[in-house]
Formats: structure tokens, sequence, C-alpha cells
């Protein structure tokens, strides 16, 4: 059955066209990793911040904007990564760099959505330029800077396996 869908996806009128292009493919790999880099630019920074770099730099202001380039980030890479996914499912889904990778995006990205009930918007709604960040912060950065960097690893063995 999984495979009937993944047959059924990569025989797709889209999935034909990503193919037969010379142009459309090559952009919407461009459109992925300016993705990637918009997220990653975006997180190596915040969690660096969260862990005790740049004490001196207040939290909020780089909070707002840096969760929204990263969420921007993660939907254009999300968005043209399922593209590409579909260009060639039954490899994709064959490959177990590919499936580590998406399964350390699972997990990345339900840490951020669990750091964001944390209370942190609370605390950075009253904070001095060095708030005292809970241990569960500071934990929840260390695990998604890690995570985020394995996927960018695994994203790169996957383009050459």
């Amino acid at each position: 059955m999984i495979d009937t869908c993944l047959l059924t996806l990569e025989g797709s009128v889209l999935a034909r066209a990503l193919r037969a292009s010379m142009w459309v493919y090559p952009l919407v790999n461009a459109a992925h990793i300016l993705g990637v880099a918009l997220l990653v630019g975006a997180i190596v920074p915040l969690d660096l911040r969260l862990l005790g770099a740049w004490r001196a730099l207040p939290l909020a202001p780089l909070w707002h904007v840096l969760t929204r380039t990263a969420a921007f980030g993660l939907m254009l890479a999300a968005g043209a990564g399922g593209l590409m996914f579909i260009a060639r499912a039954t490899e994709y889904a064959a490959s177990g760099l590919f499936l580590a990778k998406m399964a350390i995006v699972g997990v990345a990205t339900a840490n951020a959505l669990a750091l964001r009930t944390t209370g942190l918007d609370t605390l950075l709604r009253s904070e001095t330029a060095a708030p005292k960040l809970p241990g569960r912060v500071r934990f929840a950065a260390l695990v998604s800077l890690l995570a985020w960097l394995v996927v960018v690893l695994l994203g790169r063995l996957v383009g050459y396996s």
C-alpha cells in the first residue's frame, strides 16, 4: 500500500514536471536550501543566546525576530522539500539517511513547539538584558542546536547518497 502511494506520487503530473524541467527542480532545490539557511541561520544564534552567549544583548528582540525567521525558513524548506520528495519518493522513502533526517526534523520541531510552552514569553516581557533562564530552556536550546545541525549534515549526506 505504501509503495503504491509512493509510486502514485512519483507518477503525478507535478512530479513528472519536476523531473522533466531543466529549471524547475533546481529552483525548488534552491528554495529548499534558502529555507534551511533561514531556519538554521536564525536558530543557531538564538540557541547560543539561550545557552548564555551574548548576555549583554536583550533576549526579547532576538526571540521575536529569530523565531519568526526560523518558522518561515522551516515552512519554505518543508514545502520545497516536499516537492523534491515527490520527484523521487520511492528512492527517498528507502533511504535510511532520509528517514533519519525526517525523524530528527520531527524531534527538533516538537522541541521548538515545546519551548513555546515553557513560560519563556512571560519571562521575556519582564526581561532585563540577561534574565535567569530555567534549566529546561537551556536544555531545549542545546537539543535544538544539536538536532538542526544533524539535520543539515544528514540532508547533505542524502544529497550525495
